[in-house]
């Protein structure tokens, strides 16, 4: 055999000892899988719109998005769920034609008895102390001040007319604006929470929010950088369609000139029919909607804490299931808004929702499934339902590039049956087709593909017709599966 040695020269006359390091077999390094969160900042915040930053405080990222902005909203309920994963954040600006959402919270009084007003603003609670006798008017000018204190989703100003009627105004301009929700006493009674005695609240939902910023200078200067996790605050059309472009199978990261890959959670405000139909129209195995309707932590807060926490356990594992999943930081809709199973299973889940339940207060996944449904021929297609074949995907190719790009990377080709002394710098379609048969092996053996015997019998590798420095394969792996449902017959006897 001859030692393939690629710098030693062979003509050395001078002892003794020489060595080379070859690091082909070594590396276990696996690829950076980074999270994105796709947000807008306010016009205080100090990072730069369009610009892709790493975020390495979030108290400090926190700030630099702009107190109380939607991106700022995101990195909070990202490190909720991801405490150490690799964050970064693409920040985009207001468009300039923006108009923001407002609302309006009035007030009435005075109360008989003490007591505490207890708001939520967008998911965030805000405490007010009233004492016996406080007016209406009173109460109007503390919840102002206590909002504007709390660098909440929206500034309050009490009305210059009616004294007793706070108004609210996103500090975002834009359709997010709409989504921030209004209400009292979350907890109820039960929580220590209710309206005191002769006191009243009466919210004006937040409404009249338009023109979203465009993301196409944004996402175009992402270039080459893999995010394998996506989390997206814009759910309008022309935002989707530029998500859409971005990870396209043709033209975008998962087409064969990219192989960045990538996937993106959203999430969309309303009932189990309207989210049906908002996610069958995108149709995108490359995006997630997460359904949600009476939570009062806003939607882009949603799609962030469950992007992270599919991210935690997918960095681990690329295959293994999301299902049951906690995502700890977002508040769950009262019970008469959850979804029940039956609408889970045939609504949702058959029309490109992901679905998640509530255990004892807490949000938990149920299947993260894509928005693909259909086909091009328009016939129901369930290949890319889960999102875990998408991210096994990843991994399995990613394991082959790797194989490829260190035992191939300078390597003479020649044709099968060709006579080879051994330790030559040459391989044949024969070599690589062992090499890929023990990976696919190898991967089986990890938990990531299954049947190997029929998976050697079906691979075909052979040097291309046209071009002889050429080599094509058809890899027909088959992925592993994942334990979705456990149906027990239960028949018992009596005797």
């Amino acid at each position: 055999m001859t030692i393939p040695f690629h710098n030693i020269p062979g003509n050395l006359r001078v002892p003794l000892f020489y060595a080379e390091l070859d690091n082909s077999r070594a590396n276990t390094n696996q690829a950076p899988q980074r999270a994105l969160l796709i947000g807008q900042k306010t016009a205080a915040g100090t990072m730069t719109a369009n610009i892709p930053v790493v975020c390495q405080s979030t108290v400090d990222s926190r700030a630099a998005a702009g107190p109380g902005s939607i991106l700022a909203g995101m990195i909070d309920a990202y490190r909720a769920v991801d405490k150490n994963g690799e964050m970064w954040v693409l920040p985009v600006a207001d468009d300039g034609a923006a108009v923001s959402a407002t609302g309006s919270i009035t007030f009435t009084g005075p109360n008989t008895r003490p007591g505490t007003l207890s708001l939520y603003i967008g998911g965030r609670l805000v405490s007010v102390a009233v004492a016996v006798g406080t007016t209406a008017n009173a109460m109007a000018t503390a919840v102002a001040a206590a909002i504007q204190g709390a660098n909440l989703s929206v500034t309050a100003a009490v009305d210059g007319t009616t004294l007793s009627k706070v108004n609210l105004t996103a500090r975002n301009g834009g359709e997010c604006g709409n989504d921030i929700d209004l209400q009292y006493n979350y907890k109820g009674a039960a929580g220590g929470e209710q309206i005191p005695f002769g006191a009243s609240v009466t919210f004006v939902a937040m409404s009249g929010g338009t023109t979203n910023p465009s993301l196409t200078t944004a996402l175009a200067n992402l270039n080459d950088m893999p995010f394998d996790f996506i989390a997206c605050s814009l759910t309008d059309a022309t935002s989707l369609a530029a998500i859409a472009a971005l990870l396209s199978d043709d033209t975008g990261r998962w087409s064969w000139s990219s192989q960045v890959y990538g996937h993106c959670w959203i999430c969309k405000r309303g009932t189990a029919g309207a989210n049906a139909t908002f996610a069958t129209g995108l149709n995108n195995q490359h995006l997630t909607n997460i359904p949600v309707n009476g939570s009062p932590t806003p939607p882009w807060k949603w799609a962030a804490a469950f992007m992270a926490g599919a991210a935690v356990s997918l960095r681990q594992d690329m295959a293994q299931p999301l299902q049951f999943l906690p995502v700890p930081g977002v508040l769950p809709p009262p019970q008469q808004s959850l979804y029940p199973i039956t609408v889970r299973n045939n609504t949702l889940l058959y029309g490109g929702c992901a679905t998640w339940f509530v255990d004892t207060g807490t949000v938990v996944m149920e299947n993260i499934t894509t928005t693909y449904v259909t086909n091009v021929q328009g016939n129901a297609d369930d290949s890319y339902l889960e999102v875990e074949t998408l991210f096994n995907s990843i991994y399995v190719l990613r394991q082959l590039r790797g194989l490829v790009q260190a035992t191939y990377g300078r390597k003479k080709l020649a044709a099968n049956g060709t006579r080879l002394l051994p330790g030559s710098n040459v391989v044949t379609p024969d070599t690589i087709r062992a090499d890929l048969i023990a990976k696919y092996r190898e991967l089986e053996g990890a938990g990531f593909v299954q049947q190997s015997e029929e998976f050697a019998a079906n691979l075909v590798v052979e040097q291309n017709a046209s071009n002889p420095n050429r080599v094509d394969v058809l890899f027909p792996a088959v992925l592993i599966d994942q334990l979705r449902v456990f149906a027990v017959l239960f028949q018992f006897r009596l005797v």
